[in-house]
């Protein structure tokens, strides 16, 4: 599962580099030149060179950023352990961030090799107990790590999503409706459940759509099933996923799935001409796209379709 970078810490009264350069016009004149003038490695090269002078005088949030740009490169790994490991109180804010990235590269093993132990510890540090000054993602994420590793502990997955949630995190708003829905980790608890789905699918949770989807086929409340479904389904795969990603934080494989659920049980009611007119060359089409968009999801949809599951 790939996963995403923690974002840069607000601190409002620590001078950022971007008030530096308000300061400092030449800092960002590469910003206001022709896109398209630079590559991505040209770029890279031209912010490292910026951010150069404030790392020689031991800024951190200077180390917080050459880490981010390294990261994508898989050479992040010593500049986070240098805020980790910081004992300078401007570093102290972004202590949390840094550790969440330091445990990202473990589990995906980049930069360093490849360890679950070591990533669960620094997203336990990140997260620091809950607060909601700490990383709120690596709370989120070790809500997603409980529930996935080997053997599973709901309890801790169900304890994580809900700080995280508390805090204002928007996949695991998402992700504690489903452990309501199914009583993982926690009793089952129905309203519980659907509270936590419109919610989040309200605030544009993705997987959450694609799960009232479902939802809403089962019980067969067709024509919401069909109005519902179709706005997620025309979701486009090429510009959309990554701009949803952007603006909610969700991972982008989760976005994905929900396009797919959705996909699915549009090209259901279309066939079957429930909730909407009978169509089955557009069945056809939204059927195809749930396949690409996720081959496993469709392939298991269609097993539980061909034993009457749904």
């Amino acid at each position: 599962m790939k996963l995403t970078s923690e974002k840069l810490p607000k601190n409002p009264s620590y001078t950022s580099l971007s008030q530096g350069g308000a300061k400092n016009p030449k800092f960002f004149q590469w910003r206001k030149e022709k896109t398209g003038r630079y590559g991505h490695a040209n770029l890279v090269d031209k912010a490292l060179q910026l951010l150069e002078e404030r790392i020689r005088r031991g800024d951190a949030m200077a180390y917080f950023l050459r880490g981010q740009l390294y990261f994508e490169e898989e050479k992040g790994v010593e500049y986070m352990k240098k805020i980790v490991d910081s004992p300078c109180p401007k570093a102290r804010h972004l202590k949390f961030a840094a550790a969440y990235n330091l445990g990202r590269a473990y589990y995906e093993g980049k930069g360093v090799k490849r360890s679950d132990e070591e990533a669960e510890r620094l997203w336990l540090f990140a997260a620091d107990n809950g607060n909601p000054k700490a990383s709120v993602k690596a709370q989120s994420i070790l809500g997603l790590y409980y529930s996935t590793k080997e053997p599973k502990d709901l309890e801790k997955a169900f304890y994580w999503h809900s700080e995280a949630c508390g805090n204002g995190n928007l996949e695991s708003q998402g992700a504690l409706g489903l452990m309501y829905f199914y009583g993982q980790g926690i009793r089952q608890d129905t309203e519980a459940a659907l509270q936590c789905l419109r919610e989040a699918a309200e605030r544009g949770n993705v997987y959450a759509q694609g799960n009232l989807v479902e939802y809403y086929y089962k019980m067969k409340f067709f024509t919401k099933c069909v109005t519902f479904s179709k706005r997620i389904a025309d979701y486009d795969e090429v510009h959309d996923i990554p701009m949803i990603a952007q603006v909610t934080d969700c991972l982008p494989e989760f976005i994905i799935r929900g396009m797919a659920m959705a996909s699915f049980y549009h090209a259901r009611c279309l066939q079957l001409g429930l909730g909407i007119t009978k169509d089955e060359a557009t069945a056809k089409h939204y059927y195809s796209k749930a396949c690409r968009l996720n081959p496993a999801l469709a392939d298991e949809l269609h097993c539980l379709l061909i034993r009457q599951r749904i």
